[in-house]
């Protein structure tokens, strides 16, 4: 392995730079620098911050401009390459790209100027899917290779689809645990179903609270000092970094998809824990010729509110129907603005953000249904009225809402005018009646008791 700080660069034949060697540093700036692999082993630096990468290199014009005869796995090789550096080699980390993006991620035509990328089209139907199973494999490599053969434990906490996400890409993983923290009562029934039935190395546990309590018990684990040596702990939340920039590779597909309309691009985006949207403002930093970003978000707005007043103030999270993104502090939030320098003048040139009612939410959901015959998710319906909006003032753009999970898992909270119309995949109508295995547990003494034993 090279020495940490010294930085080797060699030209791709296609004239793409790539870096041999990436460092990782806590925003928080007081851990010590790391590689890839180790910020993917801990998820959250020492110092309780998330890792960031020390430099950040944009792809040449010739990427760009010959990108729609490039394939997928070629795409995401050249956008994470310089993220990994040699710590997997070439082929290996083209395997485990291929392996990640083995499902479609089509922009579908709603109305004039806007299109819906769909990305529920993957074993577990919604975007997590991609970081999941990029992370599961990146582990799963540097577990089996002979640089690692140390066990962890991925501890995780879900607001609805990660947890599904991750449980389907982890499963099975050599020298990988999974123990799955969710909201009792708080996440859909299928969602619940798929985190809770697969068995083997995937355990769940069902905590009486918020996901804000779930994802507090997750970080104060990290920073316990007691596990040291008795449990390896990392995170499958998107304050990993390879769970996170992945998800840079479906905004490169959608542009590969859209890039003869020569237009200007904004794509809004459903947000909960911003990762998704951090993820996207990583492209543009690469290069990637998005004009605008857009959140829309449910009654948990605490990044509209940030962005009129200057002020970040977290909050309890509101249980609404679009539960994924029902999260009082944004996790990535931090790494947002230090894509955009700590400048709020420069974040808010890139970046609107508008909240949105469970009414109106369920309003949005009909409408689509009844006017473009499109069903939408409550998240994907929360996201095109973001981008609505956003279009009211700015309409010489092409909008991009992301659908980010099948309203099929939805059932629950979609319009029982629509509920009839959603088709219900085999995957799950598979898990409906598995019987569901969890531990209920309260306090973080609890779940501490439970990983130690």
């Amino acid at each position: 392995m090279l020495k940490q700080g010294i930085l080797k660069k060699f030209p791709h034949k296609n004239g793409i730079t790539i870096t041999q060697f990436m460092t990782y540093y806590s925003l928080n700036g007081k851990a010590k620098q790391v590689n890839f692999e180790t910020a993917v082993r801990k998820g959250l630096a020492e110092d309780k911050g998330l890792y960031f990468p020390d430099h950040i290199s944009a792809l040449p014009k010739s990427f760009y401009d010959a990108i729609e005869n490039l394939s997928p796995t070629e795409i995401g090789y050249h956008v994470i390459k310089q993220f990994v550096g040699d710590e997997i080699p070439e082929n290996d980390l083209k395997i485990i790209i291929s392996e990640t993006l083995d499902f479609k991620f089509p922009v579908v035509s709603v109305e004039e100027n806007v299109g819906s990328l769909e990305l529920y089209h993957g074993p577990t139907l919604a975007f997590k899917d991609v970081g999941a199973r990029f992370m599961a494999r990146c582990l799963g490599y540097f577990n089996t290779s002979q640089k690692n053969t140390e066990k962890v434990t991925v501890l995780v906490a879900t607001s609805g689809d990660t947890g599904g996400a991750v449980a389907n890409g982890f499963y099975n993983v050599e020298g990988v645990n999974v123990v799955i923290l969710y909201p009792s009562g708080k996440v859909s029934h299928i969602q619940e179903q798929q985190l809770t039935t697969l068995g083997g190395n995937i355990e769940a546990i069902e905590v009486d609270g918020t996901f804000d309590d779930c994802q507090a018990m997750v970080k104060k684990a990290f920073l316990d000092k007691d596990f040291k040596g008795k449990r390896n702990l990392t995170s499958a939340n998107s304050i990993n970094v390879a769970r996170w920039l992945p998800q840079m590779f479906y905004f490169f597909l959608a542009y590969k998809q859209l890039k003869s309309l020569d237009k200007k691009l904004v794509f809004s985006v459903p947000s909960g824990n911003y990762g998704n949207i951090c993820a996207g403002m990583m492209a543009q930093k690469l290069g990637l010729p998005i004009s605008h970003f857009v959140a829309g978000t449910n009654e948990n707005d605490i990044v509209p509110e940030y962005l009129k007043t200057g002020i970040y103030t977290a909050k309890p999270s509101v249980a609404t129907i679009s539960n994924a993104m029902d999260v009082g502090d944004p996790s990535n939030f931090i790494r947002i603005q230090k894509i955009h320098d700590n400048d709020d003048t420069t974040l808010k040139q890139h970046l609107s953000a508008y909240r949105y009612s469970d009414t109106e939410t369920e309003d949005a959901m009909i409408q689509l249904y009844k006017t473009h015959n499109y069903i939408a998710d409550p998240h994907g319906a929360i996201g095109y009225l973001a981008l609505k909006k956003y279009q009211e003032s700015n309409p010489d753009t092409y909008g991009v809402f992301l659908e980010t999970a099948h309203p099929c898992k939805f059932l629950d909270v979609i319009p029982k005018s629509i509920v009839d119309a959603v088709n219900i995949p085999k995957s799950i109508k598979a898990i409906m009646d598995k019987e569901k295995k969890s531990t209920l547990l309260i306090t973080y003494t609890e779940l501490k008791e439970y990983l130690l034993k």
